[in-house]
């Protein structure tokens, strides 16, 4: 899925130089105005970076809690298991104690 959507973006990146390029040759507009428009479209294209680039941050940062979550889980289930398995076998070397004494 990162792919995808890293491949988009650098089509769109792409998808803007080309457009700049085009616009450039067949461009009505004077010097300055092309340069302006120029400007407007790196821009945008450096704004649709930045939140992508947001956007992926905070992904990451959901992903990394939903693991941080899952391990802490996985955690507590191990120690609760290893607690579980002390306590049979304290109550199983008890019991066989007592069972020896008797005899």
């Amino acid at each position: 899925m990162s792919e995808r959507n890293g491949n988009g973006a650098l089509w769109f990146l792409l998808g803007v130089g080309i457009g700049a390029a085009v616009g450039i040759l067949y461009a009505p507009q004077s010097g300055s105005e092309t340069r302006e428009i120029l400007m407007a479209k790196a821009e945008e294209g450096r704004e649709f970076v930045r939140k992508r680039t947001k956007e992926a941050r905070e992904q990451a940062e959901q992903w990394a809690e939903k693991g941080k979550a899952a391990y802490n889980s996985q955690k507590e289930q191990i120690r609760s298991a290893v607690d579980a398995g002390r306590q049979a076998y304290r109550e199983k070397t008890a019991a066989g104690k007592v069972d020896a004494e008797n005899l």
